[in-house]
């Protein structure tokens, strides 16, 4: 019986640790498959992850035991540690390539067709954004005998171009939290982008001052001496 999100959804951490086997997989095969310790320090990095997590050992241990009694993960025991890698595209019954989508938006949240073309880059090379949005609507569409849909396309939030799309490895998407979040995050930016017009300012203003001081040097006239102070030097208007 292929996996059913709708009679036994993964957790938050089942799918942080399944998605970061998953990822490292295909970023980094030489050291793939994953310990524990690996997989702890993956699941945890604060890149590519939306939400950043802080998985514990003992989270991650019980997150692959249940991962491996759904055959989504496999132990493979070596000489000196035990290893681990995901099963995901054959215990779910998805093609790599829907596997790619499902693992980037269990790692960072929900992403338009586009941003998933960008971010699968370094795991696999799809030719443009259809083919992309090709294999989300096979996802969406999915059969009730399979399983039934794995991706809900999200209505399109105000003032974005493009809808877009979650998984529902973790069960039915809260969509009105998600609308939330997603509007409350420009004011959450705000201070950060204040910080960098600021900076921007006072380096524009420190040029303009240093061309002043070489002009004055050099006897030359400068062409910031009739600019409005705080500009890049154009002509006032």
């Amino acid at each position: 019986m292929p996996f059913d999100p709708r009679t036994a959804p993964l957790t938050a951490v089942e799918a942080r640790v399944l998605a970061t086997l998953m990822e490292k997989a295909r970023t980094v095969p030489d050291s793939y498959p994953l310990t524990l310790n690996a997989l702890v320090t993956g699941c945890n990095q604060k890149s590519s992850r939306d939400p950043v997590m802080e998985v514990s050992e003992s989270q991650a241990q019980e997150a692959l035991d249940s991962l491996r009694f759904r055959t989504l993960a496999v132990q493979i025991s070596g000489s000196r540690a035990t290893r681990w890698e995901h099963n995901f595209p054959r215990g779910v019954g998805v093609p790599d390539q829907s596997a790619v989508l499902l693992a980037l938006l269990m790692l960072r949240g929900p992403q338009t067709a586009g941003e998933l073309r960008i971010n699968s880059e370094r795991w696999h090379r799809f030719a443009d954004i259809s083919s992309v949005e090709a294999f989300l609507d096979e996802l969406r569409e999915r059969s009730e005998e399979k399983g039934g849909p794995l991706v809900v396309q999200l209505p399109r939030a105000p003032g974005a171009r493009e809808q877009r799309w979650a998984h529902l490895l973790c069960g039915p998407v809260d969509i009105a939290a998600l609308q939330g979040a997603a509007s409350a995050a420009p004011a959450g930016n705000a201070p950060a982008l204040q910080q960098r017009v600021d900076a921007l300012e006072a380096e524009v203003a420190r040029l303009r001052a240093t061309v002043l001081q070489l002009c004055e040097a050099l006897g030359v006239e400068s062409p910031l001496q009739d600019a409005a102070p705080g500009t890049a030097g154009g002509p006032a208007g």
